[in-house]
């Protein structure tokens, strides 16, 4: 089984003149930095277009490809809904949603409040340590060697070393989330992905149930024994809970980690500013996050209303791609240049009430990952001659990143 285009008529509200192809979908690939090609390509299109396969690769969906709109959307939960933002449960029978990510206000934020007291700045800064040491275990492996494959070697499995620690599960695991998660966001056979949900479900829930009877100071053992409105929460809840930390908290590091060591490496200059003045990492992170912002996030609309001078209509499919509204030229004074003072506002994250829960550790992930490899390697380039290939689905990934030094 493999995902189909969309076949069907275009809506009698969508004018024909803003039918376009999205060259951001699901199954395309580039070995052009898609960062000053594709997103430039894209501003160049109308402020706001329709694409027939833009969901998924087989669902229409209207584009909003300026800040501006962006914005709006991710802030006006009345008129946008985040349910069913993905096919995880309904690949698999389930019922259950990626919480607090598709529930919507007010439900949401019964959900978010209980996660928000374990990712507070104070309980980040308690990790640390521990993060940094995982950062300098796998930096360790290759150090030595004048070369190494970035995202196999370092940017996949650092965060999964990070997520493992704090659900309290064994390190050695590495190996086999790191399966699970490529199964499950980079590939295109939804049977393949659908087997993958099930394993992930069918190894946490076997924890879920000994951390009932054994509980522990990790966060499984933390959303099994919390309560939601006076109650114990149920299996699909905590379940919800669990994958969207795992996959939002993966993905999100893997890949900006990806396109912020490619950046480095093809710029040395800006390389050599944050070695000599390691200082300028906090704000580089940000400025990077901006430049390289990788997610794109659909809302349907569920209430008939304007954006951008388009009717939308309840049940229209909306794309909010951050790598355009994080690169718009109507907010930004020449994006594509990447300004470590540029102190940008970026949408990486998203915004409104959906915005990521976990932007914390993602940025103290970064931080200590920049800290860490600078400290460790020489100047380091990308090999000469490699072909680095990205995907141009709802997450810019890279399939690889030859680095050496």
């Amino acid at each position: 089984m493999t995902f189909q285009p969309f076949a069907g008529e275009i809506p009698d509200h969508v004018p024909p003149e803003l039918v376009r192809n999205f060259p951001m979908r699901l199954g395309l690939t580039t070995t052009e930095n898609p960062y000053t090609t594709v997103i430039p390509e894209i501003h160049r299109m109308p402020p706001v277009f329709w694409a027939p396969d833009a969901h998924l690769g087989m669902a229409p969906a209207w584009i909003f490809r300026r800040a501006r709109e962006q914005t709006r959307i991710f802030l006006d939960t009345e008129h946008f809904s985040s349910r069913n933002l993905a096919p995880f449960s309904a690949l698999v029978g389930g019922n259950w949603k990626m919480l607090p990510l598709e529930a919507d206000p007010p439900e949401h934020m019964r959900y978010r409040m209980l996660l928000a007291p374990l990712l507070t700045p104070k309980k980040v800064a308690a990790m640390n340590d521990r993060v940094r040491q995982h950062a300098r275990h796998y930096i360790d492996k290759f150090k030595d060697n004048g070369e190494c494959e970035f995202i196999g070697e370092f940017a996949a499995r650092f965060p999964i070393a990070v997520f493992l620690e704090l659900f309290g599960l064994p390190i050695e695991e590495v190996e086999q989330f790191l399966i699970w998660e490529d199964n499950l966001l980079h590939e295109q056979d939804l049977d393949t992905i659908a087997r993958a949900v099930t394993a992930v479900q069918t190894y946490i829930m076997q924890v879920v149930e000994k951390r009932r009877r054994e509980p522990r100071d990790d966060l499984i053992s933390y959303f099994t024994h919390t309560e939601v409105d006076g109650r114990k929460p149920t299996d699909d809840e905590i379940w919800g809970t669990c994958f969207t930390l795992y996959t939002g908290g993966l993905d999100t590091v893997t890949n900006s980690l990806g396109w912020h060591f490619r950046h480095l490496a093809s710029h040395p200059d800006h390389q050599q500013q944050l070695r000599d003045n390691p200082a300028l990492i906090v704000p580089a992170v940000e400025e990077l996050l901006r430049a390289y912002s990788i997610a794109t996030i659909n809302r349907t609309c569920v209430k008939p209303v304007t954006v951008g001078g388009i009717e939308l209509r309840e049940g229209d499919r909306v794309m909010l791609a951050t790598p355009l509204g994080s690169n718009d030229p109507d907010a930004y004074d020449n994006p594509q240049e990447v300004r470590f003072d540029r102190e940008p506002r970026h949408l990486a994250f998203g915004s409104g009430v959906h915005n990521c829960v976990g932007l914390r550790l993602a940025r103290r992930e970064l931080h200590i990952a920049i800290e860490e490899i600078l400290g460790a390697i020489p100047s380091f380039r990308i090999k000469p001659g490699a072909e680095v290939v990205a995907n141009l689905g709802s997450v810019l990934s890279q399939q690889s990143l030859p680095l050496v030094w």
